[in-house]
C-alpha cells in the first residue's frame, strides 16, 4: 500500500504517487514580504489530466515573478485564478524546475515515467482558436506562465505541467543547476534570436541591461555564441568582473550616470537639455567600452521606465530595442522622433515557444551556455531566496532551491 506522504528526499517507488505532498505556498492572508508569505504546508497531490505530466521535483528555480506573487501585487494571482474558475485558495509558485517524470496522462507520448527533465514555464491551450489559425503559441491569448498565472508550480514535492513543457535534463548538470536557467535563458534566447530580421549577427554590438542578473548572464552568453559583441550594464565592480568572465567585451557602471527615469517634457528646455547631456555621455561611454564609434544594433531591455528613453536614443539606425519586463516601472517614455526618423524598432517579447526552449536547452546540454548558478537554498528557505531577490542583495547569476534532492551536486536520483 502506498504511503500517504513521503518526507523530502524519501523516494517512493518509481511511479507510485502518494495522496499528499509538502509545498511551500502562499495564501492571501500572508501577502507581503516574501520571507513571510511562503510557508510549508501539507496538501493533496494534484490529479493528472490526459495531456499532463506529474513531475517529482528535485530542484526549483527562483525568479522575480514569485516576488510579485508573494506581495499580491501588481496582480493577486490567487484571486485572478479563482475568477477564472479555479478552486485552490493558495498559490504554489515556481516557474523553473528539474525533476523526474512520475506519472503521465493517457495522451502523453513525448516523455515516459522515469525520464529526467527540465521544465519550461510557457503554458497555453493547444486548441485555442488563434493557435489553430497558426499563431505562435507563446503569443496566444490563452498563454499563461506556469507557477505564476497558473498553479501547481515547482515549490512542492510534485508539480503538474503540460506535456510540451518537458525537455531533457542536461546530464552533466546537478539538479539545482538544471533548475536555474530555463525561464531566463529561453526568454533571452527569444529576445535575441526570435525577432527576424533583428537577430544578432556576427560583429553586432549588443547592449545588455542588468548584465549580472539572471536574464543578463544568459544574454551575454547567447550574444557571444551568436557572434555578437555584448556590452553589459552593471552596478558595481564585482558584477562587472562576473560579466567579463562570461564573455562581455566590456561593462558600463550605471552609477556613473544620473539621467535615469522618465523623459522630461520636451518643452522644458533646461530639463530636457540635462537629460540629453546624460544620454550622450552614456552613448560616449558605450563607444569607449566597445572601442569604436558604433551604436548597439540590439538593446536587451528589461528595466523599462528608468532606461527606455536612453535605449531608444542609443540604438543604431534600423536597430531594435527588445524588452521583456519593466522592473523599474511600466510607464516608459519614447521620443518618437528617434523611433520613426531613424526607423528603429521597439519590440515586446514574452518567454519563448517550444522550439526556442528546445534550441536553448540544447546549447546548455552541449556545454555552450553556463546556467550561472550562484546560490542554492534549502526547501524551507523559499521565502528567503525571494526576499534576497526583492531586496537586490543576491549574488550575480541565478538561484535554485533543493526540493527532493537531498544535497547539492547530485546529478541523478541516487
Amino acid at each position: 500500500m502506498a504511503k500517504e506522504l513521503y518526507a523530502l528526499g524519501e523516494v517512493p517507488p518509481l511511479g507510485e504517487v502518494p495522496e499528499r505532498m509538502l509545498a511551500s505556498l502562499i495564501r492571501p492572508s500572508r501577502f507581503g514580504p516574501p520571507k513571510d508569505a511562503f510557508q510549508i504546508e501539507e496538501i493533496p497531490v494534484p490529479e493528472v489530466g490526459p495531456k499532463q505530466v506529474l513531475v517529482y521535483v528535485m530542484a526549483a528555480g527562483t525568479n522575480y515573478n514569485n516576488v510579485w506573487a508573494a506581495l499580491g501585487q501588481p496582480v493577486d494571482v490567487i484571486g485572478a485564478r479563482m475568477r477564472r474558475g479555479a478552486t485552490e485558495e493558495f498559490h504554489i509558485g515556481g516557474s523553473d524546475a528539474s525533476g523526474i517524470v512520475w506519472k503521465i496522462g493517457s495522451e502523453v507520448t513525448n516523455v515516459k515515467v522515469g525520464d529526467e527533465v527540465v521544465l519550461s514555464c510557457g503554458m497555453w491551450d493547444e486548441n485555442a482558436p488563434d493557435i489553430k489559425m497558426g499563431a505562435d503559441p507563446i503569443t496566444s491569448l490563452s498563454n499563461k506562465i506556469w507557477g505564476y498565472e497558473e498553479n501547481w508550480g515547482s515549490f512542492a514535492q510534485y508539480c503538474l505541467v503540460d506535456h510540451y513543457q518537458c525537455f531533457p535534463k542536461p546530464k552533466q548538470l546537478s539538479w539545482e543547476a538544471a533548475a536555474a536557467y530555463m525561464l531566463v535563458g529561453a526568454t533571452a534566447y527569444r529576445m535575441l534570436a526570435g525577432w527576424a530580421p533583428h537577430t544578432v549577427q556576427a560583429g553586432d554590438p549588443v547592449l545588455v541591461w542588468g548584465g549580472a542578473g539572471g536574464l543578463g548572464t544568459m544574454a551575454i552568453q547567447i550574444v557571444k555564441e551568436m557572434g555578437g559583441i555584448p556590452i553589459a550594464v552593471v552596478s558595481g565592480p564585482e558584477r562587472a568582473e562576473y560579466c567579463m568572465q562570461l564573455g562581455a567585451k566590456g561593462v558600463i557602471d550605471r552609477r556613473e550616470f544620473n539621467h535615469w527615469g522618465r523623459l522630461p517634457d520636451l518643452d522644458d528646455a533646461d530639463a530636457f537639455g540635462t537629460w540629453m547631456t546624460g544620454a550622450r555621455a552614456f552613448g560616449a561611454k558605450f563607444w569607449e567600452v566597445l572601442g569604436e564609434r558604433k551604436n548597439p544594433k540590439i538593446v536587451f531591455e528589461h528595466p523599462g521606465e528608468a532606461t527606455i528613453p536612453t535605449s531608444i536614443y542609443l540604438t543604431d539606425n534600423a536597430g531594435m530595442v527588445v524588452i521583456c519586463a519593466g522592473t523599474s516601472g511600466y510607464n516608459a517614455d519614447v521620443d518618437l522622433r528617434y523611433l520613426w526618423m531613424r526607423q528603429k524598432r521597439l519590440q515586446g517579447s514574452h518567454f519563448a515557444n517550444t522550439e526556442q526552449c528546445a534550441a536553448f536547452n540544447q546549447l546548455v546540454a552541449d556545454g555552450r551556455i553556463d546556467p550561472c548558478l550562484s546560490e542554492t537554498f534549502e526547501f524551507d528557505q523559499v521565502g528567503e531566496s525571494h526576499q534576497a531577490l526583492y531586496e537586490n542583495r543576491h549574488a550575480p547569476g541565478n538561484m535554485a532551491i533543493l526540493v527532493n534532492a537531498t544535497r547539492p551536486g547530485m546529478t541523478t536520483l541516487s
